[in-house]
């Protein structure tokens, strides 16, 4: 493929937009509101595991598995002209790095949300949610420590308020 060929591509290419943060932060909730704006899919590590691992033990070898999906679905994705949205928790920079390095050549254009939130809040959000993630406020606080700065994001939102706060956020950012 020429230089040429290779802008068009990525010129067709869809959007990206990872969606980063501790559990139970309220990524999702990001996530979906910015997929409405990219008119874009949601893709999720919660869910990607599951399919790769019904029964998951949460090793290191299942995580890079599911970031290796997750990151190969998006190509795929961008590469045929949707856009994307990221919904993972992106704890360890080398998968924030790779998304990023993948966009740079498969992706129209990029950006990084990093969904943040009081820990009082994400502990009672936590304790009343029901849905596919399986972390609960140990796994929130246990990634805290691991947790590498994000230090490039694009946009950050602050999920501690009402939905339509945050709503708020997400509409300003990608309007």
């Amino acid at each position: 493929m020429s230089n040429r060929e290779a802008a068009d591509a990525v010129d067709e290419a869809g959007d990206l937009v990872a969606v980063c943060g501790l559990p139970g932060v309220g990524k999702t909730t990001v996530a979906e509101r910015v997929a409405d704006h990219v008119d874009g899919r949601v893709l999720r590590t919660d869910v990607i595991r599951k399919e790769l691992f019904p029964a998951p033990a949460y090793s290191d070898a299942e995580t890079e598995a599911v970031y290796g999906e997750l990151i190969e679905r998006a190509r795929d994705h961008v590469a045929d002209g949707e856009s994307v949205v990221l919904d993972a928790t992106f704890a360890d920079e080398r998968y924030r790095t790779a998304v990023r390095e993948m966009a740079a050549h498969a992706a129209a254009g990029f950006d990084v949300v990093k969904v943040e939130c009081d820990e009082s809040v994400v502990k009672r959000r936590i304790e009343r949610r029901d849905g596919v993630s399986d972390a609960d406020f140990r796994i929130h606080l246990r990634f805290k420590k691991l947790f590498d700065a994000v230090d490039d994001a694009d946009v950050v939102v602050d999920n501690s308020g009402e939905r339509t706060g945050t709503f708020a956020q997400v509409d300003e950012a990608f309007r």
